[in-house]
């Protein structure tokens, strides 16, 4: 099995390409050993010393080391060999019965359907594929009074450029479409 590894925008992530697919549906993250209780991947990962946090997307896994603990040089062999170990044990990246993340509670007004359905497009089309090259994710939360609310997953979260890429990219994409959108928030 060989497993690709990308360098994200966040010095603190590291890109892992296993070659297959990773989640078939939705996304999975883990801030924690406690939120990695539900999948055998993310216990795994956790228990390589310096793993501050993982995500899987479809393709892909996001793993975010402490920023006080070791450098990359020392915990990506270890992270190497458990997705390895992972795979080639068989094992579910889930347990059974444990979807990945879908949508959480969105907040709207129900005026403003068509505006969050252009947001919602624009982000499934235009940007969410391109934050996924970089190891993240973003996803609609809510819309209210001209302000998008947004949560950035994986690599994005914590990533020091995530602000300029909500303000300048994202932002300005909503703002060239949307008139009405005023700011882009992260929740």
């Amino acid at each position: 099995m060989f497993i690709q590894t990308e360098a994200t925008p966040n010095p603190t992530t590291l890109k892992f390409l296993p070659g297959r697919v990773v989640l078939t549906e939705g996304t999975f993250e883990a801030r924690s050993p406690d939120q990695a209780a539900r999948s055998p991947l993310a216990q795994a990962l956790f228990a390589v010393p310096g793993v501050a946090g993982v995500y899987f997307g479809h393709d892909f896994i996001s793993v975010t080391k402490a920023e006080d603990g070791p450098e990359w040089p020392q915990v990506k062999p270890a992270v190497l060999g458990a997705i390895m170990e992972h795979f080639l044990s068989g094992a579910p990246v889930l347990e059974a019965g444990a979807a990945g993340e879908g949508t959480s509670e969105e907040f709207f007004e129900e005026a403003d359907a068509d505006t969050v359905a252009t947001i919602k497009d624009l982000l499934e089309t235009r940007v969410r594929p391109a934050v996924a090259g970089d190891g993240g994710d973003i996803t609609f939360r809510g819309y209210r009074e001209g302000v998008v609310y947004l949560e950035m997953k994986g690599a994005c979260s914590g990533c020091p450029s995530s602000t300029a890429t909500l303000r300048q990219g994202v932002q300005n994409l909503f703002r060239h479409f949307l008139p009405e959108v005023r700011e882009v928030q992260s929740v």
